[in-house]
């Protein structure tokens, strides 16, 4: 461990003591004393206190600039005024029926007009929108494969948990990556049914299409995969998808769930003009609350009106969430405050790039629409294979670094990115980079002293 992360580590510990007591008491009746295994990190995670626009306290009264926004599901930022005020309106007229109501038409009339798709059903969940989507999409082929992409996240269901995260040698050759289970619990069957491509790959994508002619459902990718940093799709690559899946009778989906708010107004078809069958949405959609929807052709989702496909939930258009989502859209989601988030992200990125080149740090920065990451790699990472091979006591020394000096620059984890929320001012980006600024040079001498190490071995 390099004796900087040490530093940064003790300091840690130093400012939020009550955040370690807390997760000591949680850990007697909560499996790694979190309600999620990504918010567990060590020594142990900060506890929230309280969170307001674009900053949030911890128990130890530490105020910190958001970037993590719950895991990119804040795009409003916290407590946005709109959004409190439809909620804060709904909850007095009662906050769960299971019955229509009319906020349901006029979000789908909404999401209709910015995606490609005709008809949608609501949920709570990315988790459910994947879960749901893929199901149809075997339904409408009458096919039980899905190809995945290695490193792709898309929930937690049996379908989604193949390699996620998968290791070598289990992983298999790169041209032709074998099919490695996300953990106990997932069904043999699963990990046959989900044959792995590699992303940015079309040749692995067709091998597949080749090995398994008229098994194929649909081919699932976040059209930017968000698993590793943030990895962009090379030029002509879902053109490619689109063209392949059309070729093979397989559906196309878009797994929108971190793009579709956070990448512009139309998500990730408008931004790079490629229009997929089916598109997944949840986080930002519902600007703080939980909300989530999955939609596709009128022939697609009238597999539904048939009931030739069950799909149900008690939660499903929860009238609080409805009203959190319809603010969202309205509101938060404008064209308007997209050119702001645009105009603060190129900021915060001409600002890192700034820093990197001066401080001499091996890395560079990747960004698209509210979404951006530091990649600590000498180049640009093309898929799971290259993000593997990170410094993770590099990064640690980062993001420790950057909370030390109040700005919780993303989630933790080295696979996340960056948000900016339309609540983010150009007084947030400046103390953005004047933090990294301040930790970027140990950084670098880290990084030389490790590279000097390794040569000399």
């Amino acid at each position: 461990m390099y004796p900087e992360l040490q530093k940064e580590l003790a300091t840690f510990e130093r400012r939020t003591p009550k955040s370690a007591e807390s997760h000591k008491r949680n850990l007697k009746r909560i499996p790694l004393g979190v309600a999620s295994n990504y918010r567990a990190y060590d020594p142990y995670p900060i506890f929230v206190k309280e969170g307001r626009g674009s900053h949030f306290r911890d128990l130890d009264g530490n105020d910190y600039l958001d970037h993590n926004l719950c895991f990119g599901a804040l795009m409003a930022g916290h407590c946005h005024p709109a959004v409190m005020k439809a909620v804060e309106k709904r909850l007095s007229a009662g906050t769960m029926f299971g019955m229509p109501h009319d906020m349901e038409w006029q979000l789908a009339e909404e999401i209709c007009d910015r995606f490609p798709v005709e008809m949608l059903r609501f949920g709570s969940s990315g988790t459910e929108a994947t879960m749901h989507a893929i199901r149809l999409a075997r339904a409408a082929t009458g096919r039980d494969k899905i190809i995945k992409f290695e490193g792709g996240y898309h929930g937690l269901h049996d379908s989604a948990l193949v390699s996620v995260k998968p290791h070598a040698p289990d992983f298999g050759d790169i041209h032709a990556p074998t099919s490695v289970s996300g953990g106990l619990g997932v069904p043999k069957a699963s990990l046959a049914n989900v044959p792995v491509a590699t992303f940015n790959d079309l040749e692995t994508v067709e091998l597949r299409f080749r090995q398994n002619p008229g098994e194929i459902a649909a081919v699932i990718l976040e059209p930017i995969m968000m698993n590793v940093g943030l990895c962009m799709p090379q030029p002509g690559f879902l053109e490619g998808l689109r063209e392949m899946a059309t070729k093979n009778g397989a559906l196309l989906i878009f797994d929108e769930v971190k793009t579709g708010a956070k990448l512009g107004w139309g998500g990730a078809s408008e931004y790079f003009g490629v229009k997929p069958d089916m598109i997944c949405l949840a986080k930002s959609i519902g600007g703080g609350l939980p909300l989530a929807a999955f939609g596709a052709s009128t022939t697609v989702m009238d597999l539904i009106s048939q009931h030739k496909v069950f799909h149900g939930g008690t939660y499903n258009t929860n009238p609080v969430s409805m009203a959190a989502g319809l603010a969202t859209f309205h509101e938060v989601l404008t064209r308007e405050n997209y050119s702001h988030v645009e105009k603060l992200s190129q900021k915060l990125t001409d600002g890192y790039r700034t820093t990197v080149a001066k401080s001499g740090l091996q890395a560079y920065v990747a960004s698209a629409g509210a979404n951006g990451a530091l990649m600590l790699y000498p180049k640009e990472v093309r898929n799971y294979r290259d993000w593997t091979t990170v410094d993770t006591d590099l990064w640690r020394h980062y993001w420790f670094g950057m909370v030390n000096r109040g700005v919780m620059p993303q989630p933790y984890w080295w696979d996340e990115q960056w948000t900016i929320s339309v609540q983010h001012t150009e007084a947030d980006i400046d103390q953005h980079l004047a933090a990294f600024a301040d930790v970027a040079p140990a950084l670098a001498r880290a990084q030389h002293e490790r590279t000097a190490e390794v040569v000399a071995h």
